[in-house]
């Protein structure tokens, strides 16, 4: 193959320039993330019965709901949870490598079959289906700085003009809204009711009978009577739009023409659909909606994406209110792929710089600078073509991949130096009797490099698919460095050197006095390693000793599946005790945000009330405390600032509060740490489980 492309430079050439190409095309396609997606996909079945208990909702809804997904394909496992604000939810969990897709309209097929044996207001609000990963992309807030618009209002807003808009981007797998839109309240007064001998259940058939869309039809349609010219659509009021359209309803009327009005029993009013949430940006109302990924979703792409959509849509906000972006993950990931990048590049620079202070000639060292990134190119083209992503693994696999890509160039430019200043030949014909004699080498050294690390993307779980991204973009690289060994570096050998003259060894100035000091080192070197196989006995016991250093020292280091990492935020839950009001842990949740607001590094503060990981409530609180640039915080990182956070709330009575860091990989749960499930194997029932749980903690 070398003697082809060496009387063929054009060709190949050709060749470069399409792998050249291919990377180009494929790099701005590739997904960007932090790591590979390496949990198992999973679906979420949200269900809403308002007013129900946990226990309601585990046995009227859940219980069905289960007893379906038993049957589900590729299904690992499945767990559920159900809250007091009558809220439940399912995540379901597919065997890797299953596609989310049909997963998800498996899930809903299998959801048709239990649909109609669920309460009528669990029917009504719908069950939503969604695959999305679990942890947030990124929050969108909305406020109102001067107090025009309160939260119920800022909530509607969200709901009716930004959610909608924001789920139909490209990468966005779900929009979760921290509040509700606007709905029509019926606040009834039981005395009152009592009193008129009416009942909650005549209230509720008067409002649909008397409440409800009416479609009268039209006039002069067909068949009509003859010599009629015009048809005329007819419209009636039907749907009631104010609260005093409301208070009008009649409850009950009386022969004697007096009558029962809504307005005589009860207060109606516009309010919020739900008050389960509760939303403060940096210490003031507001509200939020949580943008999740879609399975694969390029996550960069996805926040820029929504940053985009919001700044169009920031033009029709109404005047008093204004967009934000309190919490966003997607900085962290691109300051981390771009310092890998910046790593690459830094390999690169130092690699040319060593080639040229040993080859000592631009020309040498030009060769081997030009095929590495063409390597590189071809590597990204390969990891398009198998699904893989720009991510830290995968850039820092073509990091260490630079020196071996280098290696193969550098062995034939040297080896077609060497014989042209033995022989004298000219560079196409040293270029011919060297690729005779290394084609070999070159094809033996790629094979070895390749099988050392091939087995690595064997291992199996979410470990396997994190040293499968990382050895095959090791492997891939070495192997276009091997192919171009002999194809463009041949190539180039033969039409870019020249032949050299005699005695051009002896050099002067800097390259001279490096040569000599490399030639005495290299005698003082030779000379050493001739005294110590002389003494291979001794030479042996000195190596079993630092083996034995070696692996005492092993066993004494920490292990973890990743290292955790500064990422520019952290959480903090709170949980007061089940029977605490919103108002409590309101009070709560503003003694946190007057000392984070007051700290130097933190930038800023997202409070949601209601909402938790391990559950919703009113007791229930999750706060996003996003910190400055990491080279503006005088030396304090995420862990220094959640420690502290910890330390000074624990000062108080009120419940539990428990910062935290997020986890290394987002899709492998919510929060750093392990999560612990205690199981009830015997069905003894919550008390017997609560019990358990208590006597174990």
């Amino acid at each position: 193959m070398p003697q082809f492309f060496i009387h063929r430079p054009v060709f190949a050439w050709v060749v470069a320039l399409f792998i050249i190409l291919a990377g180009v095309i494929a790099i701005p396609k590739l997904p960007v993330a932090h790591y590979p997606s390496v949990a198992p996909p999973s679906v979420t079945i949200t269900a809403t019965y308002p007013g129900a208990t946990p226990q309601t909702m585990n046995d009227a809804v859940l219980s069905l709901i289960e007893r379906e997904l038993s049957s589900v394909k590729n299904l690992l496992y499945f767990e559920s949870t159900a809250d007091a604000s009558g809220s439940a939810s399912v995540t379901a969990t597919f065997k890797p490598g299953t596609n989310p897709e049909l997963a998800q309209v498996d899930v809903q097929n299998r959801l048709k079959a239990v649909e109609p044996r669920l309460p009528q207001a669990v029917r009504q609000d719908g069950l939503s289906v969604e695959s999305a990963s679990s942890s947030f992309l990124m929050i969108v807030g909305l406020s109102s700085e001067d107090g025009r618009f309160d939260e119920i209002a800022l909530n509607d807003y969200m709901a009716r003009n930004i959610v909608e808009e924001l789920r139909r981007i490209d990468g966005v797998g779900r929009v979760q809204l921290f509040g509700a839109e606007q709905a029509m309240r019926i606040w009834i007064d039981p005395e009152k009711l009592i009193a008129f001998g009416l009942s909650v259940n005549d209230l509720s058939t008067a409002i649909t009978e008397q409440n409800a869309p009416i479609v009268p039809g039209s006039i002069g349609a067909s068949p009509s009577v003859p010599g009629q010219k015009v048809t005329s659509l007819l419209t009636a009021q039907g749907q009631l739009s104010t609260p005093e359209e409301f208070a009008a309803i009649v409850l009950r009327a009386n022969v004697d023409g007096s009558k029962v009005v809504l307005g005589d029993v009860a207060r109606v009013e516009l309010g919020a659909q739900s008050y389960g949430f509760s939303n403060r940006e940096n210490g003031q109302p507001a509200t939020a909606a949580a943008i999740q990924l879609a399975p694969g979703a390029n996550a960069v792409r996805t926040a820029e994406g929504v940053q985009a959509r919001l700044a169009e849509l920031n033009q029709a906000l109404p005047a008093g209110m204004s967009s934000s972006i309190p919490f966003n993950t997607a900085p962290f990931v691109k300051v981390s792929i771009k310092k890998v990048i910046h790593a690459l590049i830094e390999a690169m620079v130092l690699v040319f710089l060593v080639m040229l202070l040993f080859l000592q000639n631009i020309r040498y060292t030009l060769i081997p600078a030009l095929v590495a990134p063409i390597a590189l190119l071809g590597t990204f083209t390969v990891m398009l073509l198998a699904g893989f992503s720009i991510n830290v693994l995968t850039m820092f696999g073509m990091v260490l991949a630079i020196g071996i890509i280098v290696d193969d160039a550098i062995v034939v430019v040297e080896n077609v130096e060497r014989i042209m200043a033995k022989e004298g030949l000219s560079p196409k014909d040293a270029t011919v009797k060297a690729m005779k004699e290394i084609t070999g080498a070159v094809v033996g050294i790629t094979l070895v490099l390749t099988v050392v690390f091939i087995p690595m993307a064997f291992s199996s779980g979410s470990v396997g698919v994190i040293y499968q991204q990382f050895a095959l973009a090791m492997v891939v690289s070495i192997l276009f460095s091997a192919f171009l060994a002999l194809s463009l570096t041949p190539a180039l050998c033969a039409t870019l050197l020249k032949p050299i003259k005699p005695g051009h060894h002896d050099k002067g100035g800097f390259f001279g006095w490096f040569n000599r000091a490399l030639k005495r080192m290299t005698a003082r070197y030779e000379s050493r390693v001739g005294r110590l196989v002389a003494r291979s006995g001794r030479v042996m016991v000195v190596f079993v000793v630092i083996a034995g250093v070696l692996l005492l020292a092993f066993r004494q280091l920490p292990s973890a599946f990743l290292p955790q990492e500064d990422q520019g935020y952290f959480m903090t839950s709170i949980q007061l005790p089940a029977n605490a009001t919103t108002e409590r842990t309101l009070d709560v949740v503003k003694a946190y945000e007057e000392y984070v607001m007051a700290r130097p590094a933190v930038d800023g503060n997202m409070s949601i009330l209601g909402f938790g990981f391990s559950g919703s409530g009113a007791n229930t609180a999750l706060a996003f405390t996003t910190l400055k640039d990491w080279g503006q915080r005088d030396g304090a990182t995420a862990a220094s600032e959640a420690e502290g956070a910890q330390e000074a709330m624990s000062q108080l009575n009120e419940g539990t509060v428990i910062s935290m860091l997020p986890p290394a990989i987002d899709e492998l749960g919510t929060k750093s740490g392990f999560t612990m499930f205690l199981q009830d194997r015997r069905n003894q029932g919550p008390a017997a489980l609560k019990a358990a749980e208590t006597t174990l903690l």
